[in-house]
């Protein structure tokens, strides 16, 4: 099947492999992607409007070559590895109970966004808008709150420590 320039509406897409396909010019409204592998995927102007990828493997994405004026997704239960994120505007996006590794969130607002019960190895947030977002029981991030924007943001015990490591301390137990 053809994914580039057409147009798909609430449509479920269930353990299909796109691995290298391109999705340039698309449109996925209302759209389920289910136990999917879009690795290295080409987003080039693609339109994602109320997209939901769940148990699905995201490897080598670049979401900031979507069509940026509408962009509304999420995802559960799902690895994102090597993605860009930068310079888009998710507000309100959920990132719950994923593998979140080696992504970049370079000035991108992600106010209300959720990262509960997500691992985020070395992903990069920087000049992020991180407002109101949640990281509830998350691991393994890095948050600079000198170079991101942190107001009402929710963190857990005992991952909140990782916060100090901007300054030069040590702490003991």
């Amino acid at each position: 099947m053809e994914y580039q320039n057409q147009e798909f509406e609430s449509e479920t897409f269930k353990e299909i492999d796109f691995t290298g396909l391109s999705f340039k010019d698309s449109e996925f409204s209302d759209c389920t992607f289910l136990n999917c592998n879009l690795s290295n995927v080409k987003l080039e102007n693609t339109r994602l409007q109320n997209v939901l990828f769940k148990n699905c493997k995201l490897l080598g994405l670049n979401f900031a070559e979507c069509y940026k004026l509408v962009i509304d997704f999420g995802f559960e239960n799902s690895l994102i590895r090597l993605c860009i994120f930068s310079g888009l505007k998710l507000k309100n996006t959920n990132f719950s109970n994923c593998k979140v590794f080696e992504c970049g969130f370079f000035n991108t607002d992600l106010t209300k966004a959720t990262f509960e019960n997500s691992d985020l190895k070395d992903s990069t947030f920087q000049s992020a808008n991180l407002s109101y977002t949640s990281f509830k029981n998350a691991i393994n991030y890095e948050v600079n709150p000198y170079q991101n924007e942190l107001k009402k943001t929710k963190f857990s015990l005992p991952e909140a420590t990782s916060l100090l490591n901007v300054f030069d301390i040590e702490l003991e137990q």
